[in-house]
């Protein structure tokens, strides 16, 4: 009798084997999670690399930017208690003071990007202005009369700056600020206070023209980055823009719509002038271009035998019509092989040629004159029949003369 062994248990596996009792959402998790880590790996260094490449703007008064000589604390510092609203046109600061309403202050940088005209239109707006470090063109729409007369910029201003030394509440609460750089004057007559004062004039100068006041500043330092928590700075700067809206006008430079050519820079009077120039230059392209001047020879870059060489050159001659050329190289052949047999040598006269020449062969003088030296009109050029017999007598004063 045969023993047999019991029959092992089905598998079962242990729980999170893969085995095929396993939960389906166990198997799903082990065959996506390496996609998911490297789907995620990416998703983490893409999102580090781009906090790496945020840019912030930057340049003089640039509200946006955080370098040194930039306004984004003094615009953030605005933005808390105050609606501040950063532009780039004058159309644009136009069409946020009207959306602002009454109670509002433009502040103007950098204006000398801006066009006399457009000037004129925020002058107009008929809102409290601070302008910072204006041209004389913004001085002349803004505040009529207000002049520079001098620059004041000593070397501890940053660490102490001036004093107000005037009776404007917004620089009297502020203390001293670094305030310099240009200084102005106002008309006499005029509604103006001036404050921190140099040696010829005032850097701070409010004029008051109606319902409205405008504030010249000498200079954008107390206004940057690095000076405003200076001093009073911070104080002037929030008591000069103290309204409910702020309009900050930083003006983008302006791009360039078109330009001239060179066609359109040369005076009318010139470019008449180029007109027969270029009538002679073609004519003088056309006569010199038609002219057929002298053969160059050259040598052939490869060996070519004298068959084909005469059979080109024929066809040259033929195709251009040149039996005059034609009959003066036959005849300047037969002379080069000939001439030296009589022991004559090439700068021997024509005369003495034709006289040898008749005495080995027995021909008239006057024919071999005519035949070989022909004066006038060719007769062997006539056409090609007499090409041809001026050929064939020249080869047969070749057969006597051997």
């Amino acid at each position: 009798m045969t023993a047999t062994a019991p029959a092992a248990p089905p598998r079962t596996g242990a729980p999170g084997d893969g085995g095929p009792d396993a939960p389906r959402a166990l198997r799903v998790w082990r065959s996506a999670r390496t996609p998911v880590a490297v789907v995620t790996a990416l998703v983490v260094v893409s999102v580090l690399l781009s906090l790496g490449t945020e840019r912030f703007p930057t340049g003089y008064l640039e509200p946006g930017s955080v370098s040194p000589d930039g306004t984004r604390a003094l615009v953030e510092v605005l933005g808390e208690d105050r609606d501040v609203d950063v532009v780039r046109s004058s159309a644009a600061a136009g069409e946020a003071v009207a959306r602002a309403g009454g109670d509002a202050v433009l502040v103007v940088t950098l204006d000398h990007r801006l066009l006399p005209s457009e000037l004129e239109e925020l002058a107009a707006l008929d809102t409290d202005t601070v302008l910072v470090q204006p041209s004389v063109a913004s001085l002349a729409a803004f505040a009529p009369g207000v002049e520079v007369t001098g620059r004041e910029v000593p070397d501890n201003i940053l660490e102490y700056g001036f004093a107000p030394e005037c009776g404007l509440p917004a620089a009297e609460a502020a203390g001293n600020a670094t305030v310099g750089g240009e200084l102005y004057t106002a008309p006499a007559g005029a509604d103006a206070t001036g404050c921190y004062p140099g040696g010829s004039g005032d850097a701070l100068l409010r004029v008051e023209d109606g319902g409205t006041a405008t504030t010249v500043l000498g200079t954008g330092t107390p206004l940057t980055n690095t000076a405003l928590d200076t001093g009073g700075n911070a104080a002037l700067a929030m008591n000069l823009m103290a309204a409910d809206d702020v309009v900050w006008l930083r003006p983008d430079p302006p791009r360039q719509e078109g330009s001239a050519t060179l066609w359109e820079l040369v005076p009318p009077g010139l470019r008449w002038s180029l007109v027969p120039l270029v009538a002679t230059l073609l004519l003088l392209a056309l006569w010199r271009g038609r002219r057929m001047g002298a053969l160059v020879p050259e040598a052939l870059p490869v060996v070519v035998r004298a068959s084909e060489t005469t059979e080109g050159r024929a066809g040259l001659y033929q195709a251009r019509k040149a039996r005059d050329r034609a009959a003066y190289a036959l005849r300047s052949g037969f002379l080069e092989r000939t001439v030296p047999k009589l022991g004559l040598s090439a700068e021997t006269a024509p005369e003495a040629v034709v006289e040898t020449v008749a005495a080995r062969t027995g021909d008239d003088p006057g024919h071999l004159r005519a035949l070989l030296y022909p004066d006038g009109h060719d007769p062997y050029a006539a056409d090609d029949d007499a090409l041809v017999r001026l050929a064939d007598e020249l080869d047969e004063r070749t057969r006597r003369l051997r």
